[in-house]
């Protein structure tokens, strides 16, 4: 008699029986599948195999580069240009670059899927792709001339990185004889260009489109600073002056240069008058001057120290662009156009020691430091005043000229230093004119003064020297 027990027993040992014969059965039917399949992929790349997810299942490793390659098509049309603030300073074609893509290795590497040379993992590889249980992704990618990147970034550090410069401040004898404001320095930010130049070769997989990289600056402070640098209060820059002298004779730019050197590292006391006469010092041929025209008692004629009023002149711009009371100024007896190379009538102040100075004053409650410019290339002569910055703002109005009058005759002069029968131009014609500015200087909403400039210049005649000399 066969008890129930026996019954569930014999059951499962069925069920049992037909599972490991359908598993048996779909193994060797997997098996088989599996190498049918591997047939049908001899020289092919196994299923579920993507690169930049397009599928290159099932295709020879020519079809797949073929396929994939398509995305970078005008992809040697494209280009990059360089921007630094609002210029463009380079532009690099995708021929400079190199540009180029890696979709050869990538599909040899999506090739090897399911051909490791090791058992397990080949085995692996074949069933779950072929079967469909996992995908195999792969991504190429642009590849560029790295070199190229490299020495634009070293040629442009070349070009535009600065250094930091601490200021320099030494006072001896009563006068400054180093001196340079602080400046801050400049550094190109190479590492965030570089991110920008492969994030930008990145994006053109997606879209191929010029493209403008700039490329950014930082600032590098000093470590000293003018304030730090001295005890004088001298802070900044709070006053210019400026003056060409083209067309001047080598005696007189030799004054010029002489002249503006005395001033050079001059400190100003606060609450003190400064005259440039008593500056400057003796001018003669004992302090290094040599003759050049100067106009004496109406005339024209060679004197020592002739161009100092050229760097009086340029004090004088110095002093109203800083917002100083002016004591004492006198304009030139007529319109001298080394004055009006870059300014209007009524800008110049003439010294002729020691009865003729120019005086300001320093109201402004600090020491100022006089540090002089020569551009010899340009004919430019410049006074910077250093200084503490009190809030004042000067205001000059546009000269008002008239009462213009029409040069007199020509003129000429007899001269014994000329070989006879030798004649030399040495002055030219100017028209006479009145010329009157407005100078006003506040602070906040208060006045601190305000003067009107009056200048009354005659009319000139052009001057020939006429030589009279034996030799």
């Amino acid at each position: 008699m066969i008890t129930n027990q026996s019954n569930k027993a014999i059951f499962f040992l069925r069920i049992a029986f037909f599972t490991l014969i359908f598993t048996v059965a779909l193994i060797t039917y997997l098996i088989n599948f599996v190498k049918n399949q591997e047939g049908l992929l001899e020289n092919k790349i196994y299923p579920n195999v993507y690169i930049d997810s397009q599928n290159i299942g099932r295709l020879s490793k020519k079809d797949a580069i073929k396929l994939v390659s398509k995305k970078y098509k005008n992809l040697n049309r494209v280009r990059i240009s360089i921007k630094l603030e609002n210029d463009i300073i380079a532009t690099m074609s995708a021929k400079k670059l190199e540009l180029s893509n890696d979709v050869k290795e990538v599909v040899d590497r999506a090739y090897l899927i399911g051909r490791s040379p090791y058992f397990l993992s080949r085995s692996k590889q074949r069933i779950f792709s072929i079967l469909n249980f996992e995908k195999y992704n792969f991504y190429s990618s642009i590849k560029y001339n790295k070199r190229e990147i490299d020495e634009f970034i070293t040629l442009t550090e070349e070009k535009y990185n600065k250094p930091a410069k601490n200021a320099l401040f030494k006072f001896e004898d009563n006068r400054v004889v180093q001196f340079r404001q602080e400046e801050v320095g400049i550094s190109i930010n190479a590492n965030k260009f570089l991110f920008e130049i492969n994030k930008t070769i990145y994006d053109f997989k997606i879209k191929k489109e010029n493209k403008t990289i700039k490329i950014t600056k930082e600032i590098i402070k000093p470590e000293i600073t003018l304030a730090q640098a001295n005890e004088f209060g001298i802070e900044e820059l709070i006053g210019t002056g400026i003056s060409n002298y083209s067309h001047s004779i080598p005696e007189r730019i030799h004054n010029v240069l002489l002249a503006a050197s005395k001033f050079n590292g001059v400190l100003i006391k606060p609450g003190s008058e400064f005259s440039f006469n008593e500056t400057i010092g003796d001018i003669s041929s004992s302090t290094g001057y040599k003759p050049a025209y100067i106009i004496k008692a109406g005339k024209t004629v060679l004197g020592d120290g002739g161009g100092v009023c050229q760097v009086s002149t340029t004090v004088f711009r110095a002093a109203l662009n800083t917002g100083l009371p002016i004591i004492e100024r006198t304009a030139h007896a007529y319109r001298v156009s080394y004055y009006e190379q870059d300014s209007q009538p009524g800008f110049d102040a003439t010294v002729y020691g020691p009865t003729v100075d120019f005086k300001f004053k320093n109201d402004t409650g600090n020491y100022i430091l006089i540090q002089t410019e020569v551009d010899q290339i340009n004919n430019i002569l410049t006074f910077k005043f250093y200084g503490k910055n009190d809030g004042r703002k000067v205001e000059l109005s546009k000269p008002k000229v008239y009462d213009v009058q029409p040069p007199l005759p020509d003129a000429t002069q007899e001269d014994p230093t000329l070989k006879r029968g030798v004649v030399k131009q040495v002055d030219f014609p100017a028209w006479g004119a009145k010329s009157v500015f407005d100078y006003k200087v506040t602070r906040g909403k208060d006045i601190l003064f305000e003067k009107e400039f009056f200048s009354s210049y005659r009319p000139w005649q052009a001057i020939y020297l006429v030589g009279t000399g034996d030799f």
